[in-house]
């Protein structure tokens, strides 16, 4: 079997993985999405099922308020004392008194998994990692105390008890960056193997200068001395003239034959610049050579395609990642279904096939609770189709197929219900300020159907078989926006500054990725 990059498609930032037996479990980003952090199962790393997500309560922490690429950052999963261990950060970009890292346990990785242990510590990007002692090393990455540079940050240390639920004894900083002058010293990870202890870490900046880097000590303590080979993975240094850009954030994993692979985010980017997809999850080999980790030996960059002779199984013709994926209906009971700071349910109902969405008065520029449901893109190039029951809409009210990066960044394809009958307009909102790029009145139908035609950077809304309006998806990336996501395609209602009174019916939602990506 080959493995193809990405082996997690679409906005799967941030991945950690840790291997428990014959299984890999694997954990993402997800920010301000609910549910949330998915975990998923694997028996060669290449062929990913989704079994629960860690946040899928209500009431297990509170989203309301936080604006996008805020939430649920840079989760790490690990297996010891007889528990799946997860500890995330809470981020609230408005209010950093708010939140922080966290610390959830389970007996199985499907779950239910514990309410929410808050750690007296600041920062982002938590991990851990069991000494051989049975002692639980919690660390993680934070703004430097006393900074050299801007956004210089520090790598701390600290022993957590599981008994107190707390962290316990002193603090040691291990780590502030491979490169001076270099930004954002993240997303550590340390590995307790043969005698010695590893630091992998990114730094750089989760963009274009993304870079891996590593260190060793005797100790999980320290001191920690690095790779001289510093940074020992990036693709900063192919330039714009490569598809894959910003490599990094780097988890090992061993194999029960004892090779090493690594899982890392990176985005696919056509012109060197944006990606809309999003970070994504990639796989790259790795092999022991002088007592340090190399990353894609010999040549030094994410292969598209890896040679993966362990793998158990063969992947289905025009299926993706994860749970093989097909073209076609996105059902209600389908994992990849999303809300906004709100688990789906809480958003609307199931009917059969049909999601049933009462109207709210919050838009998608709100911070909120929005009657919003959607999935990943996962693909560049892809089709949806979106049939709308707007019968049950009072005037004023409205529903629409949407390409979500933000609250100040989306674009929708709008039908409003007004007294003079219902009304198509297609708006694009770019950094707050919102542009009608196309309105026709449409028929007296109660059921509409919408379609989106994603090929590459184009974004064409289309009704009745016609293009209304196309959108440049270039200016609804991270890049362009700011922020950590890719785009999300779904059906939001809303009633805008009137009390909510109707009901939206999401009759359909298909998805297919179309060309050399079916």
């Amino acid at each position: 079997m080959t493995a193809t990059n990405p082996v997690l498609p679409g906005c799967h930032p941030d991945p950690s993985v840790c291997r428990v037996g014959e299984w890999y479990y694997l954990v993402t980003s997800t920010f301000e999405y609910l549910p949330g952090l998915p975990v998923m199962r694997s028996r060669d790393l290449v062929r990913w099922e989704t079994i629960g997500h860690v946040i899928d309560r209500p009431g297990m922490l509170d989203f309301d308020g936080i604006r996008s690429s805020g939430g649920l950052y840079a989760p790490t999963i690990r297996h010891g004392l007889g528990l799946f261990w997860v500890v995330c950060t809470l981020v609230d970009p408005a209010d950093p008194s708010r939140g922080g890292n966290f610390v959830v346990t389970a007996e199985h990785p499907q779950g239910p998994w514990s309410d929410p242990v808050m750690l007296d510590v600041d920062g982002i990007d938590p991990s851990l990692a069991f000494d051989d002692d049975g002692r639980v090393w919690m660390h993680g990455t934070r703004l430097a105390r006393d900074p050299e540079w801007y956004h210089q940050t520090e790598v701390w240390v600290r022993e957590y008890s599981p008994a107190q639920h707390a962290l316990i004894g002193d603090e040691h900083v291990i780590w502030r960056g491979a490169v001076h002058g270099a930004v954002w010293a993240e997303g550590p990870h340390l590995y307790p193997i043969d005698g010695e202890w590893y630091l992998v870490a990114a730094e750089g900046g989760t963009e274009f200068h993304h870079a891996v880097s590593v260190a060793r000590a005797a100790a999980a303590t320290g001191p920690y001395h690095g790779n001289k080979a510093n940074p020992v993975f990036t693709h900063r240094h192919l330039g714009r003239r490569t598809d894959v850009i910003g490599a990094g954030h780097a988890d090992l994993v061993q194999a029960p034959d004892g090779s090493w692979q690594a899982l890392m985010l990176a985005m696919r980017a056509a012109d060197g610049h944006h990606y809309p997809l999003g970070r994504e999850t990639f796989l790259c080999p790795v092999e022991w050579q002088d007592g340090w980790p190399v990353f894609a030996p010999g040549e030094g960059r994410l292969p598209h395609a890896i040679a993966a002779p362990w793998a158990t199984g063969t992947a289905l013709d025009g299926s993706w990642q994860p749970d093989d994926r097909r073209a076609g209906a996105v059902l209600p009971q389908d994992s990849r279904w999303t809300a906004l700071r709100a688990l789906p349910a809480e958003i609307a109902r199931a009917d059969g096939d049909i999601w049933r969405m009462p109207v709210r008065s919050a838009t998608l520029r709100d911070a909120t609770k929005v009657a919003f449901l959607g999935i990943r893109q996962q693909h560049a190039d892809a089709d949806v189709r979106c049939v709308l029951d707007v019968g049950g809409l009072a005037d004023g009210e409205s529903g629409a197929l949407v390409v979500r990066q933000s609250e100040q960044d989306h674009a929708a394809a709008v039908v409003t219900r007004t007294p003079a009958g219902t009304v198509l307009s297609v708006v694009h909102v770019r950094g707050g300020d919102e542009h009608v790029l196309a309105e026709k009145r449409l028929p007296d139908r109660v059921q509409i159907e919408l379609r989106l035609r994603a090929r590459g950077y184009d974004l064409e809304f289309v009704h009745d078989g016609l293009a209304v309006a196309t959108v440049d998806a270039r200016q609804l990336d991270a890049s362009s926006t700011g922020g950590f996501l890719g785009l999300w395609l779904g059906a939001c209602a809303s009633s805008g500054a009137s009390d909510p009174r109707g009901e939206l019916a999401i009759m359909t939602f298909e998805y297919a990725p179309v060309g050399d990506e079916e």
